[in-house]
């Protein structure tokens, strides 16, 4: 079997389009993290930096677990081309935001466009090609995903130190309406037709839930005080038990496994530590290029391949490990996660006090480590899950990993801001310390997960509850 294979004639189109709709999700993120310092600095807004990715994962996960079922509807090409759309829509308004409320706007629309894309990307790539390639494609996006990587913070910097921050924006608008376009005008025969009408709904009541649950946690943040912060934070967190205690109701259709976050049961241990560990890292992707323009004196480029350097270190561990036995998931899930927990320790000193070269040391430390356990987490989850949960723990999963990077950026919010971040270079280094210091509580819940996770269900399937 050879790679031109998933470029012949009828496979050529939707490779290109799950491809293009890949790219432009996975740049986002990369893209205004490099070009946040310059952002700031031209509308304010240092307060609200976490709400530009918490509104944005929102998005990503209230329409990815739409996708599939507006698929089924639907088809593929019209709503990915609303998919483009939104993003470009979103883009649009990013760029012309002259202050920091307007931009969220612009990002929450992002986050809808881009969740619909990457989800849409995905069914595009496990119905439009037959099982023989199925290997082949995924890793044509795996590829796409990892130059992501490198070319996100290539492209944010090079329209910060060259032009303007606002063309960076405009330069993702243009391909996402042109993605739009062409689904909209496609006429592709190969497409999957829309199926009848199932009776299965969209979960609205239990997205809205669990989107006021991360908003609330997000508004705490901004003006920080004992009793404003405490009691947002608290609602916020009533709303996320509300989505879940929702969510065992619908028993056909939950988003989440039995008993999701339980330290009791494996697999709901297994979420509660992919949960953990988005949430402590989100603070190298959030606040790393604002902390080190502002105390290092670097540029935004370099600042943008720091972070870059962490998605590229989870390619390359990725890469190294594929393909190991099954029975050694568990030493590879729990020496990832260690090595993940030692890069958040490693940045409590190095953000602040420097050097760049440390600082992006720790930051590979926690790519490389999730590259090592995520491959081996799915595996592990899936196979001790029930038989009919399978298929429920495997989208979950990076539902979960969504909902750990909103949650970790609204919390990284309130700790950001609680410690003066905007207070010049002493409270800067002080809030730099603060972030990672407060990341670590989190980290070794997320241990203690891994561990139950690792030692429950000794391979077999768990028992249904």
């Amino acid at each position: 079997m050879q790679w031109r294979e998933i470029a012949a004639p009828g496979y050529r189109e939707p490779l290109a389009a799950a491809c293009l709709g890949v790219w432009l999700h996975a740049a986002d993120s990369l893209l205004i993290s490099t070009m946040m310092p310059a952002i700031v600095s031209d509308i304010g807004g240092v307060a609200l930096i976490p709400w530009t990715f918490a509104l944005y994962e929102i998005g990503t996960i209230v329409v990815g677990a739409a996708s599939g079922l507006l698929s089924m509807r639907f088809g593929i090409r019209k709503p990915m081309a609303l998919a483009g759309a939104l993003f470009a829509l979103g883009c649009v308004i990013s760029a012309v935001a002259a202050q920091m409320e307007v931009l969220l706007a612009g990002r929450i629309l992002q986050g809808f466009g881009g969740g619909g894309l990457m989800a849409l990307s995905f069914v595009v790539a496990g119905s439009r090609f037959p099982k023989r390639l199925a290997g082949r494609v995924m890793g044509a996006i795996s590829t796409i995903w990892a130059v992501s990587a490198f070319m996100g913070p290539l492209v944010g910097g090079l329209f910060v130190e060259f032009a303007f921050w606002r063309g960076g924006f405009l330069f993702f608008a243009a391909q996402a309406l042109v993605l739009a376009v062409w689904m909209a005008l496609s006429k592709d025969p190969g497409e999957t037709p829309p199926v009848a009408d199932t009776g299965e709904r969209i979960p609205v009541k239990r997205l809205g839930w669990l989107t006021a649950g991360v908003v609330l946690v997000a508004y705490g943040g901004i003006e920080v005080s004992i009793l404003s912060t405490t009691a947002f934070v608290v609602s916020g967190l009533l709303c996320l038990v509300m989505f879940v205690r929702l969510e065992a109701r619908h028993e056909g259709s939950r988003m989440l496994p039995r008993q999701p976050f339980s330290l009791k049961d494996p697999v709901g241990a297994a979420m509660l530590m992919v949960l953990c560990f988005a949430a402590a890292t989100t603070a190298v992707t959030v606040y790393v290029p604002f902390l080190i323009t502002g105390l290092h004196g670097v540029s935004v480029l370099v600042a943008g391949y720091i972070i870059a350097l962490e998605s590229i270190a989870w390619t390359v561990a990725a890469l190294l490990i594929s393909g190991q036995p099954q029975h050694r998931d568990r030493i590879f899930i729990i020496l990832g996660m260690a090595i993940v927990t030692v890069g958040i320790a490693g940045l409590i000193y190095a953000v602040p006090q420097g050097p760049i070269w440390l600082i992006a040391v720790c930051a590979c430390l926690q790519g490389f480590g999730f590259g090592l356990a995520w491959t081996f987490v799915l595996r592990q989850a899936t196979t001790i899950a029930p038989a009919e949960e399978t298929q429920r723990v495997s989208s979950a999963l990076p539902t979960v990993h969504r909902l750990g990077y909103g949650l970790g950026a609204a919390f990284m919010g309130i700790v950001a801001n609680a410690a003066g971040i905007e207070g010049g270079p002493g409270p800067m280094k002080f809030a730099a310390a603060a972030l990672f210091v407060a990341s670590m509580p989190v980290a070794f819940l997320g241990l203690i997960a891994a561990v139950r996770f690792v030692g429950g269900g000794n391979g077999a399937r768990s028992t249904v509850h």
